[in-house]
């Protein structure tokens, strides 16, 4: 090669690097997610071979894949982009009547004629719009709730220190005017009753609300709402308070279910939760069923139990085969049996074709998304974003590991997929907004201490990180 070639192959790597190296935002986060889509793009090439509707082959199955992961990174580039975080304080307020609005249509079943609850499977999990388009309400739930929580727990700890230092209240303002103008509303003004109206009764009402849909999806956002409040130091008490209001009245759901003989409380799915968390069956039960001369092959009893087993039985058997690496790329025999392993077994499928070595890069890649949402949280000098970062890679990776463990047979069936792994469009677009929060709060926090350092020449420890800057009042 000539000296004009090399020339131009160093200019062109050396372009490459630079535009490597001026990407901002958390570069870690950015290989997670590119790792997370590329192995996504391959598994549900090669786990979507036969599907159940015929309708399509795996290279259509791909191609509606690709224009969902173009389209996701065009989200995340979007979002990454915007340069103040006060947009992103102002959306999450949002956060919880969206999804209060969304679940309310869903669980009362409105038609709104561009808008209507969709029914799969007797359970109505999802909307359809414009007659074409699902949206998956407890995906959309788990970001918006997140994001107000972690406006309204800034909001509640800003109030709180104005109120005691004689200031004018910048937040909450709403219920400060009524205390101020109605002497019957003056208790309106203590931090309590802004916990009860602004913090436990929007995560009361959305776990409710998601309680018709999805006993799962409904666990899921109280228990990570529960973990996001006990991190902004709500009172353990209350919190404990809550959890245990939540289980009695659970109990009395389930109670007033099995004595009205199912007549009251049909749609709350009470029947699938008590068979979920109660029935224990194995192989041999279905053995014992199939000689038991009251029932036999082929009886009632024997699918319920068939069908019960069939799916978690086959997982298992799929990471059995995986070994140490795997069978190879395509060679899965078990995605023949488990209709939807491309997206609740997802998992199970990687180990299978890529052994136990596959399944471990996958869950070094949650972990380290949580430990770089940590320190990103790290380096936010205001609540909201650390909550909301937080908040966020605690969400992925508590559904990432949720996933895991009914792959791996620890725990009951819930559904969840692998984030932006598992074939699942809306909820891969929805993850790809809750990346790109994660790596725009990341490139505003990093350029601060940039400046900081360009200053003064390093950040004093005692300030763990911290810049304070001049924020605009927030409007209730």
């Amino acid at each position: 090669m000539n000296k004009e070639g090399e020339n131009t192959n160093r200019s062109d790597n050396k372009g490459f690097w630079n535009f490597i190296d001026n990407i901002e935002g958390d570069k870690v986060v950015w290989i997670i997610v590119f790792m997370l889509i590329m192995i996504s793009a391959l598994a549900i090439f090669s786990s979507t071979s036969m599907l159940t509707d015929g309708s399509k082959d795996r290279v259509d199955m791909l191609r509606t894949h690709a224009l969902f992961i173009a389209g996701g990174l065009f989200l995340i580039w979007c979002l990454y982009k915007i340069k103040s975080i006060r947009l992103f304080r102002r959306l999450s307020q949002l956060g919880f009547f969206a999804s209060l609005i969304l679940l309310v249509i869903m669980d009362f079943k409105i038609n709104l004629g561009f808008l209507r609850a969709y029914n799969v499977n007797d359970a109505t999990r999802s909307l359809l719009f414009m007659n074409r388009f699902q949206i998956h309400v407890f995906e959309f739930v788990k970001v918006a709730m997140i994001m107000y929580l972690a406006w309204a727990l800034e909001s509640y700890s800003v109030d709180k220190d104005e109120m005691e230092e004689g200031k004018e209240c910048t937040r909450f303002r709403w219920v400060n005017s009524l205390a101020r103008k109605y002497q019957k509303l003056a208790f309106l003004s203590k931090p309590v009753w802004k916990r009860i109206l602004y913090i436990y009764l929007p995560v009361a009402l959305i776990t409710v609300l998601c309680k018709p849909g999805s006993n799962s999806s409904m666990i899921f956002i109280g228990g990570v709402c529960m973990i996001i409040l006990w991190i902004g130091r709500m009172p353990i008490r209350e919190l404990l308070l809550i959890i245990l209001s939540g289980i009695v009245g659970l109990a009395c759901l389930v109670g007033v279910y099995y004595i009205s003989d199912g007549k009251y409380c049909k749609g709350m799915r009470i029947d699938t939760l008590v068979s979920r968390l109660t029935d224990d069956y194995d192989i041999y039960t279905l053995i014992d069923v199939e000689n038991d001369p009251e029932h036999g092959k082929e009886s009632k009893l024997w699918y319920k139990v068939r069908d019960k087993i069939k799916q978690p039985y086959t997982a298992m058997i799929a990471i059995k085969q995986g070994g140490l690496i795997g069978k190879g790329s395509g060679n899965s025999t078990q995605k023949y049996i488990v209709t939807h392993i491309y997206s609740d077994y997802m998992f199970s499928f990687i180990v299978e074709e890529y052994g136990l070595l596959g399944g471990i890069i996958i869950i070094i890649l949650f972990i380290s998304l949580l430990a770089r949402g940590a320190l990103i949280a790290r380096w936010c000098d205001n609540d909201f974003a650390k909550y909301a970062v937080g908040g966020l890679t605690f969400m992925i990776t508590a559904q990432a590991f949720m996933h895991i463990m009914v792959n791996v047979d620890i725990g009951v069936m819930t559904g969840q997929t692998l984030p932006l792994i598992s074939d699942g469009r809306f909820a891969f677009i929805m993850f790809c907004i809750a990346f790109g929060i994660i790596l725009s709060i990341s490139r505003i926090a990093r350029k601060k201490i940039q400046v900081q350092e360009a200053r003064y020449g390093s950040i004093p420890q005692e300030e763990n990180l911290t810049i304070q800057t001049q924020e605009e009042p927030e409007e209730q």
